[in-house]
């Protein structure tokens, strides 16, 4: 007897339907898999067997043949466990045929027959929904994800014999209410600017790269507080759109960060991986392609700690996401893209010892030391960040002060209005941001005035600037003039959008 059911897998960060055929004839007792499956699913015959046997149902002793179509695609993953499972017992009449017509069957079994929570739910619901499926067979820590796309029931199992009884008798089935599909709880920032002393230009380069989306590094000795403004970062960027929530929410599931029960993301995510992160951790890829820390970081803030001691080929691997703000990794088979368009804020120190300009402590190193730890940040690699600021060592005199700066809240403000200035220049198809801006719209958006142009040819003279330099300079004067409320770019702008190379 020939059964068939439907369920998903999923590559790169888009899920694509798995058709699974179960066929039980006479012959030797056997359990034969095909359809590319991988180690993980190979094992799932076992899984399915005991799981089937401790249920309190009967195994057939015949021979077994599962097919996992497309055919010429790996399968991957511990997902298809319970349709396996559900195929098996309707082949020998236990469960109606007609009941898995429009139901796609997703879930990890345990040896005593419990279901366990899968990976990539988000975007196999979505597939779902575009492929006309009315119903998902799921385990209850997925329901929350799932239950975020309209227009399917979502029903939840624990057990096989739950999923057995569901699908037999469809008004006995637990389904996911409206309370599963709530958004968790916003997670909140790590600290408030308020916290910050001193630092007025550093301040005002994280507000610019938040109200923009521009890239920022952050140059100062030990102790100066680089690392504690980055991570304040989040508490006056926007709050996270459906649509935004949606891509974010969709890559968590698939790399396996999204809390257990958790519905969708409402924070924008923050990354910050440590310096000894491999090329694969930071951009993705695996023979089965997972995002990397830069995915993960979509729509939010990767921070890079001590930029230089970073491997400089894992360095060199951003500079294309940098600028496509996607990664593309290619296998023999296909080829996934992941979104990456994020915030990248670095911070390092401005020698080895980190002491160089300080006039408290001498630095010790030499030019040609000096030169090595800066030069490990590439010329394109620096092109490529928008913002580079200088942060000295604040006194211990203002900071026994305890005299707070401006709190985020009044930032945060700052940077909606600007945001929303720009959402409204663009529209709802055109760049999210100013640093999204590409070609042509960079000369009509973000054109200078007369002096403002005077102003920025001299100076991209006497600085050398390349033509994306030259590009980044005038996408930070439209930021710097949005946070003004000014509906052209001027002289002023210009300038301070300049400052912000100097360093360099």
């Amino acid at each position: 007897m020939l059964v068939c059911l439907r369920s998903a897998a999923v590559f790169g960060v888009d899920a694509y339907p798995v058709r699974i055929e179960v066929d039980v004839s006479f012959g030797l007792p056997s359990f034969t898999m095909v359809g590319l499956p991988d180690a993980t699913v190979r094992e799932s015959r076992d899984r399915v067997r005991l799981a089937i046997r401790n249920s309190g149902f009967e195994f057939p002793h015949h021979r077994i043949t599962v097919n996992l179509a497309p055919a010429d695609v790996r399968k991957a993953g511990s997902s298809f466990d319970l349709p396996i499972a559900l195929g098996v017992l309707a082949t020998s009449g236990q469960l109606e045929g007609r009941a898995l017509d429009d139901t796609l069957v997703l879930g990890e079994l345990s040896l005593d027959g419990s279901i366990n929570a899968i990976r990539g739910v988000l975007p196999i619901a979505v597939a779902a929904r575009r492929l006309g499926l009315t119903r998902l067979l799921l385990p209850p820590q997925n329901a929350p994800e799932a239950s975020v796309v309209d227009g399917l029931q979502v029903c939840i199992v624990r057990s096989l014999a739950d999923a057995l009884d569901a699908l037999n008798r469809p008004d006995r089935a637990t389904l996911a209410t409206a309370a599963d599909a709530l958004p968790m709880t916003s997670i909140p920032c790590d600290g408030d600017l308020a916290d910050v002393q001193g630092q007025l230009l550093a301040r005002r380069a994280l507000e610019v790269a938040a109200a923009g989306g521009h890239n920022l590094l952050l140059i100062g000795p030990p102790g100066a507080g680089k690392t504690m403004m980055a991570r304040r970062l989040g508490g006056i960027l926007p709050p996270l759109t459906f649509e935004e929530a949606l891509e974010c929410t969709s890559i968590h599931s698939v790399a396996g960060t999204l809390p257990a029960g958790g519905g969708l993301l409402t924070w924008r995510p923050f990354r910050a991986p440590h310096h000894t992160v491999s090329n694969v951790a930071l951009v993705g890829g695996g023979t089965i392609p997972r995002p990397g820390e830069i995915s993960l970081a979509h729509n939010g803030v990767l921070f890079l700690d001590e930029m230089p001691e970073f491997d400089r080929r894992v360095l060199e691997v951003l500079r294309q996401p940098l600028e496509e703000g996607r990664v593309t990794i290619a296998r023999a088979a296909r080829t996934a893209v992941f979104p990456a368009r994020f915030v990248l804020i670095a911070a390092m120190n401005p020698c080895p010892c980190g002491f160089l300009g300080d006039d408290r402590r001498p630095c010790r190193c030499t030019p040609a030391q000096i030169a090595r730890y800066t030069g490990r940040l590439s010329g394109p690699l620096r092109d490529r960040i928008d913002l580079i600021v200088e942060v000295p060592a604040v006194p211990i005199s203002a900071i026994a002060d305890g005299a707070g700066g401006e709190p985020s809240s009044a930032v945060r403000e700052r940077v909606l209005a600007a945001r929303r200035i720009q959402q409204f220049r663009y529209g709802s198809d055109g760049p999210r941001m100013n640093a999204d801006l590409r070609g042509r719209a960079v000369t009509t958006h973000c054109r200078p005035d007369a002096r403002g142009r005077t102003l920025l040819l001299t100076a991209a003279n006497r600085l050398g600037l390349s033509a994306r330099g030259y590009d980044r300079v005038l996408k930070v004067s439209r930021t710097i003039a949005d946070l003004a409320s000014s509906e052209s770019v001027e002289r002023e702008h210009v300038a301070e959008a300049l400052q912000y190379r100097l360093f360099e």
